[in-house]
């Protein structure tokens, strides 16, 4: 009987455990799977790991203003308000911050200043006309501050401050009416989220700091080498002479230029940050951020030539044509010779924006790839059965844009590197050969470099 009961237990309880078994493994592979993400976004950009520690860190510091019993006995409950600021202000880069810690700090101010004037005002009216009057202050002020919100320039620098405006100067204007010393729990809470605010910015400018304007900058020479990626690709995968006949869907090539096409909406915050931040590093005091947004209008530009390209040339096929093989000979060069040219001066005007140099080595591949366009067209120009090489004059075409949209984006890097002062490139020393005969051995040539 017992061994009955224990095979009956045994029977019974045996389902449960392959069950529990892979509950187990599911729930260890979910952990993996998290922890190896958290690896992945902290070895993607090391910063994060700072900032983090920083918030951590001004949030440390703030707390003693509620921890110190003098502190507390000053600023009272209000101190939690330095505890929040550090919270909704610290940002990741030191122009975000800027940005919202000023806003925050000076849209306090106003609208305590004119929460408490509206008070002194109301209380003239006597008890009944109080209320109504803080009632109607309100309603103007609120109206206004959240009309102005809808100003295009207002609410790209400032939206977050008139959000703060409308939210301190109700507390402010509703509370006085119930509230005593008015004027002195205004200043607690005034001066506490001024020490929330300078916390933030001391801790985000002066250990670690993450500039939006270095990000901008380097976000614009990344987005050229993607294009010259795909130029060069274009020309190894598509134009070269051993090119095989199979697909050229899925090329990594042909992917590349995708992210700069959705790269306004990083750009467009990046430079707004930018332009709060001070001179720091190899960038001066009002340097040209907006230059940055007309690069990268550009680039999503030559992007989108670079999209209808790789449509076609991933939906249709060459015909095998038996005639004009010449000319399909000649086309394709021009366009390899214009793929390439332009991928270099790509890659030098990428090189130019990291090292804030003049693009000047830029121009003799931008000369050659414009030369390649004129003798395409000088090429496409004359009488010839076109039907017979429509595919590769249609690619041409397009290839033609990308060396016009190219151009475009040389002329603005070289305005950028015109307002902001991009140093000269340093010149090449010119060789000199000079035929040099001593009347012993035999005659030979000397090569002196420079002067």
């Amino acid at each position: 009987m017992e061994v009955g009961t224990g095979s009956n237990e045994k029977i019974g309880f045996s389902p449960w455990w392959p069950f529990l078994g892979s509950l187990v493994e599911k729930l260890r592979g979910r952990v993996t799977g998290f922890l190896n993400k958290l690896k992945k976004i902290a070895k993607d950009d090391p910063r994060r790991i700072a900032h983090s520690c920083k918030v951590g860190l001004a949030l440390t510091l703030v707390s003693f203003s509620y921890y110190v019993t003098p502190l507390f006995d000053g600023f009272g409950v209000s101190a939690i308000w330095a505890v929040l600021t550090v919270v909704v202000v610290m940002e990741y880069t030191v122009g975000a911050t800027l940005s919202k810690g000023l806003n925050r700090a000076f849209a306090t101010l106003l609208a305590a200043f004119l929460g408490v004037g509206a008070h002194q005002i109301a209380i003239l009216f006597g008890e009944k006309g109080e209320p109504i009057l803080l009632g109607l202050f309100v309603f103007i002020l609120a109206a206004a501050a959240t009309f102005s919100r809808f100003i295009p320039e207002i609410k790209a620098r400032y939206d977050y401050g008139v959000s703060i405006f409308i939210l301190t100067f109700s507390l402010v204007a509703v509370s006085s009416y119930r509230a005593e010393e008015l004027i002195q729990l205004a200043h607690q809470r005034l001066s506490t989220i001024v020490i929330g605010v300078v916390t933030c910015l001391c801790t985000t400018i002066f250990v670690i700091p993450v500039w939006a304007g270095e990000d901008l900058h380097k976000l614009a020479a990344v987005n050229l080498d993607k294009l010259a990626s795909f130029l060069e690709g274009l020309g190894s995968e598509c134009l070269g002479e051993k090119v095989g006949s199979e697909s050229l869907e899925g090329k990594p090539f042909l992917q590349v230029h995708k992210s700069v096409l959705n790269s306004k909406p990083t750009e467009d915050s990046l430079c707004n940050f930018a332009r709060w931040e001070p001179g720091h590093g190899r960038f001066r005091f009002r340097h040209p951020w907006k230059q940055y947004l007309k690069i990268g209008a550009l680039n999503r530009r030559c992007a989108s030539s670079m999209e209808a390209l790789t449509t076609y040339i991933t939906t249709s096929a060459e015909t095998q044509a038996t005639k004009e093989p010449e000319l399909r000979q000649k086309i394709r060069t021009a366009c390899l010779e214009m793929s390439s040219e332009s991928a270099k001066a790509l890659r030098e005007l990428s090189k130019a924006i990291r090292t804030m140099t003049a693009p000047a080595s830029a121009n003799p591949h931008m000369a050659a790839a414009i030369a390649a366009t004129g003798e395409l067209r000088s090429t496409l120009s004359k009488d010839a059965d076109i039907a017979d090489v429509l595919h590769v004059a249609t690619i041409a075409t397009l290839v033609a844009e990308l060396v016009v949209r190219t151009q475009e984006i040389f002329g603005s890097v070289e305005e950028l590197a015109r307002l902001a002062r991009f140093k000269s490139p340093e010149p090449i020393p010119k060789a000199t050969v000079k035929p040099v005969s001593d009347g012993e051995s035999p005659p030979h040539v000397a090569i002196q470099v420079g002067e």
